[in-house]
């Protein structure tokens, strides 16, 4: 199997599950606890049905929308996700460049291997940078200024990571961070070559973006969970989320509320967007999948701040039933890091490309011209039959 038997993302999952040692591909592609939370994301969706009108003029289809004040040619841009050298030695700067040439926006994230200075000079486009409140605050405010400096278009707050989810793949496979080998893992990297060579000689691995403010930057012990839960700041409330939004002074999101409450207290404290997410099934297990919860939230809050639904989306009509529901554009992580394990930043671009030609063909067959046409009208729930 290579990129050229890749149509889908579950394709892309497949030759990622081949090219990569277990532990790597099972960080990608797992979840927390029973993963009932992940599996739900995506299935999700398949409890409500897109309603097409016919006999319209679609000669001409308009994807384009705007998100963090940027224009992206599509409603479907890159999650922020963390540690890009593990899946392939380029690392974050392959998403960055593929999401340049497809025209839509990329998320940086804290924990990348890239630093905020190499992305912001080496490419042009839209950019988004997801931030994490340490325990050291110094850090925090450092983040922020350099991604003032590097040119970053907008900043988001993951508000769901105080502490790390039970991700108990992870314990399995033997996961850390930087990968060791060990009695688990040694076979898996054997059998792994290119990889295995591509990451001993092609650069080291390190947290690029906290490397001089913590020795835990270059050296996790055991897991990136411990990292987590020994520095991030459990002590986080609403004043800290309002502090960020004050001092970048741009658009602004919190990446992880999943209620109509928090939706509000996000516009109280000047938050320009919510990012409706439970972290890609990594966190609480149970909880809600961010289409479930879409609708409610845009009934209240919709017409006040820009809605972006972040997670499970694999196809084109995932995003086209979360426009129809009012989400101003969707974001995805784990597929395109299958893309980025399974051939770098050329896969990324395939993955794109496939995505963004559902997305047109669904609209042709939808009868709509822009997205702006997609409302309620376009879908309709089914009726539970008890």
């Amino acid at each position: 199997m290579n990129l050229k038997d890749c149509h889908n993302v579950e394709d892309f999952k497949k030759l990622a599950k081949k090219k990569l040692p277990a532990p790597i591909f099972h960080y990608i592609d797992g979840g927390s606890d029973d993963e009932v939370t992940l599996k739900r994301n995506t299935e999700s969706f398949n409890n409500c049905d897109l309603v097409p009108n016919v006999l319209s003029d679609v000669s001409n289809i308009d994807l384009s929308t705007t998100v963090f004040g940027q224009k992206i040619d599509f409603p479907l841009f890159l999650s922020p996700t963390a540690m890009h050298r593990l899946y392939h030695h380029h690392g974050e700067s392959a998403a960055a460049k593929a999401a340049e040439k497809m025209g839509t926006m990329f998320s940086m994230s804290t924990m990348s291997t890239t630093s905020i200075e190499e992305i912001g000079n080496s490419t042009g486009g839209p950019k988004l940078f997801q931030l994490y409140i340490h325990k050291d605050r110094g850090l925090t405010d450092n983040l922020i200024e350099r991604c003032q400096r590097a040119g970053f278009h907008g900043l988001c707050l993951t508000v769901d990571t105080v502490v790390a989810g039970n991700r108990e793949r992870d314990h399995r496979t033997g996961f850390t961070t930087p990968p060791r080998l060990t009695l688990g893992s040694l076979l898996s990297f054997a059998l792994h070559p290119e990889w295995s060579l591509n990451y001993l000689f092609r650069g080291k691995f390190k947290l690029a973006n906290i490397i001089h403010m913590t020795e835990k930057g270059s050296n996790i012990d055991k897991s990136i969970m411990n990292y987590i839960n020994e520095q991030f700041d459990t002590t986080m409330n609403w004043k800290d989320a309002e502090y960020c939004v004050k001092k970048w002074g741009g658009p602004f999101a919190l990446k992880g509320v999943m209620s109509v409450e928090d939706a509000k207290k996000a516009i109280d404290i000047g938050a320009s967007a919510i990012m409706i997410s439970n972290h890609g099934g990594r966190q609480l297990d149970g909880s809600r999948a961010p289409f479930d919860q879409l609708a409610e939230i845009v009934d209240a809050v919709g017409d006040k701040i820009e809605i972006i639904l972040d997670g499970g989306v694999r196809r084109g009509t995932h995003v086209l039933k979360a426009l129809a529901l009012g989400a101003k554009a969707c974001s995805f992580g784990k597929a395109y890091l299958y893309a980025l394990g399974a051939g770098g930043q050329k896969a990324i671009e395939i993955v794109l490309e496939k995505m963004k030609s559902e997305i047109k063909r669904d609209m042709i067959l939808m009868g709509c011209k822009s997205v702006k046409e997609l409302n309620r009208s376009k879908v309709a729930f089914r009726k539970k039959y008890k």
